[in-house]
């Protein structure tokens, strides 16, 4: 099998490549993390114009055509520079809920926007308690005439201290863990009733936890048929599982490459670290497990680009996330063992390439949970 990328993919790679290398150096990462919005406007509008906001979207939605494979490309490169800009939740999560429930009119609407880089969004699903069950769902929405109440509590909400609007799951029936029920509805940041207690996550995103207090939102905000929300939520979480393992693999990469560049420099008896052949062997390893991690997700992506079952793919998905978590723990302990006291320091990136790769794990479920769900399907 031809596993080489395809032009257009090579040319989407290139571009992030040259976005990095002339725009996005460590100091200037850190400048924007420290600034009140934790990612740049100006880097976002720029996304826009070079095309990256409409890779996730299908043509038909008016996008580059929403191939897993070309989420995968470009994520792998985000992943090495630790981009710190809310592409996941907008455009992958937000952009790929809308894309597959919204109404004609709703896709008209959002659409657009988001690939303009116009629009910002969050996803609120997870609950205290959840466990990474997408099911597992205690907000309520009621009807009230031509509205929905919503109340409940939504935890880890990425992108909300800036977004525009919310996309929150809750049930309208069904028992707490039913598929049957949930149903997903547009909730501007700044309705009434809403408050958010915000806070910066372990890999320098900006997250919140987020009240629903009788929150009040016309049916028309609901995507998709009332109850039936359920089956397009695992899928889109599946897609952005498939993304963040790609962040995962270039965030590994860029480790393992300064390691070995670390052992090429630093001296113990006058004698470069990277000549003892223990290291060697541990350098040798980490390489092995960012060639496995990378063939796996790279496997998980065609699977979700093929016409296969939706439990071979979500098999695909899991054996990925599982994979990919047992690279992370492998290669990044190791890198910083190998880096010593200085790999944790904040004046290194080492150490937040770390950060960014151990949250990853957790995130869309751990290899715990996605090992038991391999073997589930």
């Amino acid at each position: 099998m031809d596993f080489s990328y395809s032009e257009e993919q090579q040319m989407l790679q290139e571009s992030v490549q040259k976005f990095v290398q002339k725009s996005y150096d460590f100091d200037t990462r850190k400048q924007v993390i420290a600034s009140a919005a934790g990612f740049s406007d100006e880097n976002w509008k720029l996304f826009a114009e070079l095309g990256w906001l409409t890779v996730p979207f299908s043509d038909a939605d008016g996008g580059f055509g929403g191939l897993a494979v070309d989420l995968m490309v470009m994520m792998e490169e985000f992943g090495k520079a630790m981009l710190v800009e809310p592409f996941l939740p907008t455009a992958v999560l937000a952009g790929g809920l809308i894309s597959a429930l919204g109404s004609d009119e709703q896709k008209a609407e959002l659409l657009p926007q988001i690939m303009a880089g116009e629009l910002q969004l969050a996803v609120a699903y997870a609950e205290a308690g959840s466990r990474f069950n997408l099911n597992n769902v205690a907000t309520t929405a009621k009807v009230a005439g031509d509205d929905v109440v919503i109340d409940g509590n939504k935890i880890v909400v990425l992108n909300a201290p800036g977004a525009d609007k919310i996309l929150v799951t809750a049930r309208e029936s069904g028992a707490q863990t039913e598929a049957n029920g949930v149903s997903i509805f547009l909730v501007d940041r700044n309705a009434a009733g809403i408050t958010l207690i915000d806070y910066p996550t372990i890999d320098d995103r900006k997250a919140a936890q987020v009240q629903f207090t009788a929150v009040k939102v016309p049916a028309s905000a609901r995507l998709g048929a009332a109850g039936g929300a359920a089956k397009a939520l695992g899928t889109v979480i599946d897609r952005a599982t498939v993304a963040v393992c790609a962040e995962a693999v270039g965030a590994l990469e860029s480790l393992l490459g300064k390691t070995v560049e670390y052992s090429k420099t630093r001296k113990q008896f006058n004698t470069p670290i990277g000549s003892f052949q223990a290291l060697q062997h541990r350098m040798a390893d980490m390489f092995i497990e960012c060639q496995l991690a990378r063939s796996i997700v790279m496997r998980a992506a065609m699977k979700l680009d093929s016409a296969e079952s939706d439990a071979e793919k979500a098999q695909a998905v899991s054996a990925a996330k599982a994979r990919v978590g047992k690279a992370i723990k492998a290669v990044g302990q190791d890198a910083i063992q190998i880096h010593g006291g200085i790999g944790m320091t904040e004046e290194l990136d080492v150490g937040h390439l770390f950060k960014r790769v151990t949250a990853i794990d957790i995130l869309f479920g751990n290899g715990d949970y996605h090992a038991e769900r391999f073997a589930a399907l």
